[in-house]
């Protein structure tokens, strides 16, 4: 039986990590929708077009081990803004949404756009301060040359362009749970959100 879990949020509020685990505690299936941004984001560096880059995007480009640099991160808001990138995408993310065994999946428009009749929403969310924090520890600690100012001025950028693009901005779903983990430790913020979908299963 489908049973679709739609997570948005902005980045580094926790989605990801929160998606992941509700995903293997129900034993459903993960998309962590923004990679396939990130992977159109990072074609067009190369000087692909973003259109031809999202109509020809391959599952083996979600693999690529330089998507969650600073620069794939912007290439991917820009052409996240694109109206005919996301049409391209969309497809994709529905057919994986409705699969059987029940799938999750994580991004920026899932309960508004990609999934509306999603049976379960949550839109997880953070405080500036606190999300610049957890970006800065994870790329300085894998080796990028970042400051705490800058990491903090790209997801300010980040956040103002995802929501003010008229293709599917970025905002709660009317009908989605509000989880912000700003004074959250992971274990919570999970427990939480495992308490909603089981409430929506039953």
């Amino acid at each position: 039986m489908a049973f679709t879990i739609a997570i948005d949020g902005p980045a580094a509020a926790g989605k990801g990590t929160i998606s992941k685990a509700v995903a293997a505690h129900f034993g459903f299936a993960h998309l962590d929708t923004g990679l396939l941004y990130r992977a159109t984001g990072r074609r067009t560096l190369d000087g692909t077009s973003p259109l031809e880059a999202a109509q020809n995007l391959r599952a083996e480009d979600l693999q690529a081990d330089d998507l969650r640099t600073p620069d794939v991160a912007q290439a991917a808001s820009r052409v996240a803004a694109i109206p005919e990138v996301r049409a391209a995408l969309v497809d994709f993310q529905r057919a994986f949404a409705r699969r059987a065994g029940g799938a999750v999946l994580d991004g920026r428009d899932i309960g508004t756009v990609i999934c509306p009749e999603a049976e379960a929403k949550l839109y997880v969310t953070a405080n500036d301060d606190i999300r610049a924090t957890r970006r800065f520890k994870e790329l300085s600690g894998s080796g990028h040359d970042v400051t705490y100012e800058s990491v903090l001025a790209d997801l300010r950028e980040r956040d103002a362009r995802d929501s003010a693009r008229a293709a599917a901005p970025l905002k709660p779903a009317e009908d989605a749970v509000i989880l912000d983990t700003s004074q959250m430790d992971i274990d919570a913020a999970v427990a939480q959100a495992i308490a909603h979908i089981d409430a929506r299963r039953g």
